[in-house]
């Protein structure tokens, strides 16, 4: 989600009044505390497939590192019900995400405008992809956003100077899709390494990285804000908190689970 846009946060006390939440419902919103030492999610070597494909059930995500996107940016909740799965993996070239999203109802940009970026994608339903690997200036890093409809948008952020470049191209793919019989959606995506890196990758490569999604209708106060690796900040954007991101670990063997 590009803060350039973005400055309506709430409080955790005011979002309690807007929710009108009382007593024990409003101690749920309680901030959380970001975990130290933050997450590592771990991603084989994989084979490049044929095409990028959005069944997890297919050969390619077969072994692939999972993890899960349950929690609030930034109070202690949990969202069971819309509990995300992201399966990755690597190539000699790229890196591959999928996620699953169980829905309880759909906010979406329609028509979808197909080809190209669609700005402002972090308005309605989406998941975003937040990828650094500069250790020496963590601010600086890439976000990448796929919404159930398929349009994207990808952004190369310098959070030093507020700038978040969308002329930048990573030359990525995507692909998303909607079972609205299961009620879940889709996004799939195919990052080039060196989008993210001029250095090459290799075993033990280490990036930074978070993993987020955005859904429901009506004003930020009302939709929620999921994190792979909580932020646990008020009164700013959750997502562009780069100091309380995770570690992405390139493993050339198969780790159960992906974590570490």
């Amino acid at each position: 989600m590009s803060g350039i846009s973005r400055g309506r946060w709430y409080a955790t006390g005011l979002l309690c009044v807007a929710l009108g939440m009382t007593g024990r419902d409003a101690g749920a919103q309680a901030r959380c505390q970001v975990q130290r030492p933050v997450p590592a999610l771990v991603v084989p070597l994989g084979a490049a497939p044929s095409r990028l494909d959005t069944d997890p059930k297919s050969p390619p995500w077969a072994g692939a590192a999972t993890a899960q996107i349950s929690r609030d940016c930034s109070r202690q909740i949990s969202y069971q019900d819309l509990q995300t799965e992201v399966r990755a993996f690597w190539t000699q070239h790229d890196l591959y995400l999928l996620f699953t999203n169980p829905y309880r109802t759909l906010n979406l940009f329609l028509p979808a405008q197909g080809a190209g970026d669609r700005d402002r994608l972090w308005d309605r339903d989406v998941v975003e992809m937040f990828l650094g690997a500069d250790w020496g200036n963590i601010r600086q890093y890439r976000e990448f956003e796929i919404a159930p409809t398929g349009d994207h948008v990808d952004l190369a952020i310098d959070l030093a100077r507020q700038h978040y470049d969308q002329a930048w191209s990573s030359g990525w793919e995507t692909a998303a899709r909607i079972d609205q019989a299961a009620r879940v959606w889709f996004a799939a995506a195919r990052i080039p390494l060196t989008a993210v890196s001029a250095s090459p990758v290799t075993d033990g490569t280490r990036w930074r990285i978070n993993l987020y999604r955005i859904d429901g209708e009506g004003p930020d106060s009302l939709r929620r804000f999921l994190c792979w690796q909580p932020t646990c900040v008020v009164n700013q954007d959750p997502n562009h908190v780069p100091e309380a991101f995770g570690t992405l670990v390139f493993s050339k063997g198969a780790t159960p689970g992906g974590k570490r």
